[in-house]
Formats: structure tokens, C-alpha cells, sequence
């Protein structure tokens, strides 16, 4: 019995020194490639799964942007999403990878080391555990390249599109710039200065607060909704409805493409300014006409009360005093061949320009760069006592002011002085108001020929050379009913820094003081009628075209095609419940990198290491 003990033991000893020899050198590499394969291709299999899957519940999930967020839009691929990718490749193939390692290791030892067998076979098992866990030093160094691969993608993407963020920004900025554009609120209690509109999408009208070239996108920031939106105005955000981020009402059309000008129009109570605003429009809607342009309003309700206005003056009417709250803009979107202003007429009551606390209120006059001084002769207490009693007839006949020009001018400046330019001007427009009825005064001799002359002959030099003082430049004019609308479009399109003569104006256009006032038309004599509230050199129909141009459909501000034929935004984009189109294109390009990229790094990396320890 003993012999037949030996001989087994010889046996086995011989049997696992021929698997030591010939099988375990065999059995160690097989179960090592078989191991690696398995994990490169589980990896492989998830990278499949994950960076292919369009739904936004996909195996990496997409969060969704809040509706209550201040941009509610998807961040930049790159910067968000890809590393949420790459947490979920990684949790989905190292854990798998040690558990079937695990279960392998297991399993082999359940159905190999079993006796009597796992005498026999235990070589073998060795060979395979060992091949098994072997396996961890390729796939870490595999793990490596495509890790590698990953940052180096991500690395060129994001330097790219910091390249267009920085380019794309700059260009609007320098843009912004050469154009002078400037953006404020047109409403009362806010005329907020603006850095940038709040952008409403077109398909969920959710506002974004910050569509400009930033972590969001470059190009393009894609809404919670799916839709696409333009970050800067050269690639047509201006196509959006805009609202002020502060009082959250809308701005006009265009805003950001076009300057906005406010046009203040300041003046006592029953000065006129109301009137002359309507006369002004007429005239610089019938100049942009002519100059190969044209003048829209941008509010319907703006479009009616300037018809309305045009019929009570031809009618020989007078207009409704203006209100005593603060005034919204009257906002006219001018186009131009050669330039393009979006225009604020603001039109106050007189009486918020009669107190030190009021006029601080019209916070408008903070970002402008030209005003209307608006001057009722009547309202001058040199003037009044020089009168006859037929002149003082013809005078009551008018309302006239009780605010002295010169008290309001002072305010003015007061207020003026505490902005940072110290309220300097570049343009100031002084107009004398009902010079119809001036005239045929003996006072108001040669006030429409010279009109800087006689108010200071009139008492009010001081002032005008005040004006002067704070303006880069002043203008005057005496204006009536009859005034011919060539001469109010040339005064005030050169105070709202329009060229009606086909090219921009600069300072250097016009000499600092200009005391005449534009020359009228050959064609435009001047006309004495009877009464001067009653013969309005006004066209009869106009009024009538000005109406129906108000009741036009999609006059509103939400809507407006704008001028130059601006087309509303269309978004296009993904519906969302897909990923944005840039995280696809993003995922498309990692999953091509790591499959063509990733087994040469692997590879090099393997050829580095072999010729390193060879």
C-alpha cells in the first residue's frame, strides 16, 4: 500500500510539473488578454451607450436648466456635461471590471480547487487567477491613454472656444464702440441705463439675461426648451425681444444694432414742448423720406396718439396738457442709408421741471447727449410789459407759460452737473416756441431771422451763454405752426445726431455757436394766417395715413418686424427632451477620439514601457 501512495505522489508531482512547465505558461497570457479584452470592451460597450444616447435620461444624465435660473440655458459642453460623461464611463467599468474579476476568481475556485480534482487542476487555477488579476496593470495603463485622450480633447476643445468667446466678444465690443451704441430703458420710474437686455425666447419666451459669448456657448446658447439663441448682435440677437432687466418691460426692436437717443424736450408748463414734439416727428418722418429712409414708431399706442395729435392741430385745436406722472419715451426707430438711431421723445410735464427734487426724477437726462431747451416768449418777464393791448389780446388768446425760461434752465443744470461729464452736451437745440404769434408782435421782430440775437436782446443772454458753456454745440430756432417742416427735420435730426444729408455728423460739422437757424425752402414762403391757432401748415391727409399706419396689425412692441427689415429670431434646436445638438456633436467627437485615439495611446504608451524596461 505504501508503493502504490509513492507512486500517486510521483504521479501528481509529475502531473503538476508538466502543467507548471507547459500549460501555465500558456494558461497565465490567455487569461490575461482575455481579462484585458473583457474590460477594454466593457469600457468600449459604455462608451457606446453613453456618448451615443440622444434623451436627456440618457446613462449620463443631462440636467435640465431651471425656468427660474438667470440664463435658463445649457452650460458649454466642455465645461459641464463631458465630466459628468466621463464619472459615469468610469463608474460603470472599473466597478464592473472587479466585480467580475471577483466572480471570475470565485467561480474558479468553487468548480477547480474542489477535491480530489483541485490536486490535479490547481496549477491551472493559479495560472488563471493570476492572469485574472495581471489584467489590472494593463487596464490601469489603458484607463491612462484614454484618460489621456480625454483631457487632450476636452484640453483643444476648450482652448478653442475660449479662442471664440474671446473673439466673438471682442468683436462686439469693439462694434458697440465705433457704432456709439448705447442702451437705456424708455419707461417711467426705471430709464435704467443698460449693460444688456434681458433676450426672451421665441419658443418658451424664458429671458436670459446674459446671451453674450461665456460659459453658456459661444456662438450659441441653447434654451431649457431646445431652441438655439444668437449671442451677439452681428449673428442676430437684435432679431430677439428684448426687455429691461431691471423693470422687466420691453425695449424696442433692434436695441443693441442701432444707438438709442434720448431727446429730452425741457421747458415750463404750457411752453409748448408738446406741440413742437408732434411738429418735430412730422417733420423728421417726411426728412427720412426724403433722404432714401424711413421713421416707424415702435409702440402702436405712440403711432395713434401722433395721428391723433396731427388731426387736432390741422383742426385748428390745441393738444391735451401733458400729465403730471413721469413721462414714458415716445420711441421712433429712424433708418437711415447712412446711419440709424433708435429715438427716446420725452415729453414731462413742465411742472417736474419746476423743482430741484422733480427734475432729479427724470433720470433720462442722465445718458443722453443732446436736449431741446424749450422757451415760451411769452413766458419772458421783460417781454410781457412791452405789449400793447391789441398785442396782449392776441396773446390771451394763446396759452402761455408762468415758469421763468431762465429759473428752468438753472434747475436743469444743477442736476446736470452731478453726472460724471458734468453735463456736458454735446448738442443743445433752443427753440422758441409760438413764433406764429411772436411775430406779429413788435417785440418778436426778426426773432425767426435771428433767434439767438433776440433773446439776448430780450433779457436772456446769460442764460444762452450758459447753454453754450455746458454744450459742445447749441442751435437755434423760432418755431411755429407755420414753420416749414425742413427747417424743424434739420434742427432736430442734427440734435438726434441723424444724417438726413446721407453721412454720419461729427463735432466738426458745424462750428461751436450757430445763431442762425436753418434757412428755409425757396419754395416754403412764410405765411401770415388770421389766426394762428387755426391755419396749421399741415397736409390734410396725413393725419389719416398716420392712423391707419396705427391700426395696422403687428404695430406692438413684442411682434414688430423692426426696420430694415427685421425678421423675428426662428430658434431651431432639438426638442427638449433630446440633448442640446452641440453636447451630441461634443459626445460624437470624445467617442471618435477614444476609439481611434485611444488603442494608439495605449499602444505607445505599451511601446514606451517595454522599450523603458526591456
Amino acid at each position: 500500500m505504501p508503493v502504490v501512495y509513492a507512486l500517486l505522489f510521483f504521479l501528481w508531482v509529475g502531473l503538476v510539473w508538466v502543467e507548471f512547465v507547459f500549460v501555465v505558461p500558456f494558461a497565465v497570457p490567455v487569461a490575461l488578454v482575455v481579462a484585458t479584452g473583457a474590460g477594454i470592451g466593457r469600457f468600449f460597450l459604455v462608451t457606446w451607450r453613453t456618448l451615443t444616447a440622444t434623451g436627456l435620461e440618457g446613462p449620463s444624465a443631462v440636467p435640465r436648466p431651471a425656468a427660474d435660473a438667470a440664463d435658463p440655458a445649457y452650460p458649454q459642453y466642455l465645461l459641464d456635461q463631458v465630466w459628468r460623461d466621463v464619472r459615469t464611463l468610469t463608474r460603470r467599468t472599473i466597478p464592473w471590471c472587479l466585480a467580475e474579476a471577483r466572480r471570475a476568481v470565485t467561480t474558479l475556485t468553487a468548480r477547480m480547487l474542489r477535491l480530489p480534482q483541485g490536486l490535479a487542476v490547481f496549477p491551472i487555477w493559479l495560472a488563471l487567477c493570476a492572469g485574472i488579476l495581471l489584467a489590472a496593470l494593463p487596464l490601469a495603463v489603458a484607463a491612462l491613454a484614454f484618460a489621456v485622450v480625454t483631457v487632450a480633447v476636452a484640453g483643444a476643445g476648450l482652448v478653442a472656444w475660449s479662442v471664440c468667446v474671446l473673439v466673438l466678444g471682442t468683436v462686439e465690443r469693439l462694434w458697440a464702440a465705433y457704432r456709439r451704441i448705447l442702451l437705456a430703458c424708455p419707461h417711467p420710474g426705471c430709464y435704467e441705463r443698460l449693460a444688456l437686455p434681458a433676450y426672451a425666447c421665441p419658443n418658451c419666451h424664458a429671458r436670459h439675461r446674459h446671451l453674450v459669448p461665456n460659459r453658456l456657448g459661444a456662438f450659441r446658447h441653447v434654451c431649457r426648451c431646445g431652441a438655439r439663441l444668437p449671442t451677439t448682435i452681428l449673428l442676430g440677437r437684435f432679431r430677439l425681444s428684448a426687455y429691461c432687466p431691471h423693470c422687466g418691460r420691453p425695449l424696442p426692436a433692434r436695441i443693441g444694432r442701432a444707438r438709442v437717443e434720448p431727446l429730452p424736450f425741457v421747458g415750463g408748463p404750457a411752453a409748448g414742448k408738446t406741440t413742437l414734439m408732434f411738429l418735430a416727428v412730422r417733420a423728421l418722418r417726411a426728412g427720412t423720406d426724403a433722404a432714401g429712409g424711413r421713421a416707424e414708431f415702435v409702440e402702436a399706442r405712440d403711432a395713434r396718439g401722433y395721428a391723433d395729435a396731427l388731426a387736432e392741430l390741422g383742426a385748428g385745436g390745441r393738444l391735451a396738457k401733458t400729465g403730471p406722472e413721469l413721462p414714458a419715451a415716445m420711441m421712433l426707430d429712424v433708418t437711415l442709408p447712412a446711419g440709424h438711431r433708435i429715438l427716446y421723445l420725452f415729453d414731462p410735464a413742465g411742472e417736474l421741471h419746476t423743482g430741484a427734487t422733480r427734475v432729479e426724477r427724470l433720470r433720462y437726462l442722465d445718458h443722453g447727449e443732446a436736449l431741446l431747451f424749450v422757451i415760451d416768449p411769452f413766458a419772458l418777464p421783460e417781454l410781457r410789459p412791452a405789449l400793447s393791448r391789441e398785442e396782449r389780446l392776441l396773446v390771451e388768446a394763446t396759452a402761455t407759460s408762468e415758469e421763468d425760461p431762465a429759473d428752468t434752465l438753472q434747475r436743469l443744470l444743477a442736476d446736470l452737473r452731478s453726472r460724471d461729464d458734468q453735463g456736458r452736451h454735446r448738442r443743445i437745440a433752443v427753440v422758441v416756441t409760438k413764433a406764429d404769434v411772436l411775430r406779429r408782435t413788435s417785440i418778436g421782430r426778426g426773432v425767426e431771422e435771428d433767434a439767438r440775437g433776440w433773446l439776448e436782446g430780450v433779457g436772456l443772454g446769460n442764460t444762452i451763454r450758459t447753454l453754450e458753456r455746458t454744450a459742445g454745440q447749441v442751435r437755434y430756432l423760432a418755431s411755429g405752426l407755420d414753420t416749414p417742416p425742413a427747417a424743424l427735420a434739420d434742427l432736430f435730426g442734427w440734435a438726434a445726431g441723424l444724417p438726413l444729408d446721407g453721412r454720419e455728423r461729427t463735432p466738426a460739422d458745424s462750428p461751436r455757436r450757430e445763431p442762425d437757424p436753418p434757412r428755409r425752402e425757396p419754395d416754403s414762403p412764410r405765411r401770415e394766417p388770421d389766426s394762428p391757432r387755426r391755419e396749421a401748415n399741415f397736409p390734410g391727409g396725413e393725419a389719416d395715413s398716420a392712423r391707419r399706419e396705427a391700426d395696422s396689425p403687428g404695430r406692438e412692441i413684442d411682434d414688430r418686424a423692426g426696420a430694415e427689415g427685421r425678421v423675428p429670431w426662428r430658434a431651431p434646436g432639438r426638442p427638449e427632451r433630446l440633448v442640446p445638438l452641440g453636447y451630441q456633436l461634443g459626445r460624437g467627437v470624445l467617442l471618435t477620439a477614444l476609439v481611434v485615439l485611444g488603442p494608439a495611446a495605449l499602444l505607445l504608451l505599451g511601446l514606451t514601457g517595454y522599450t523603458r524596461f526591456r
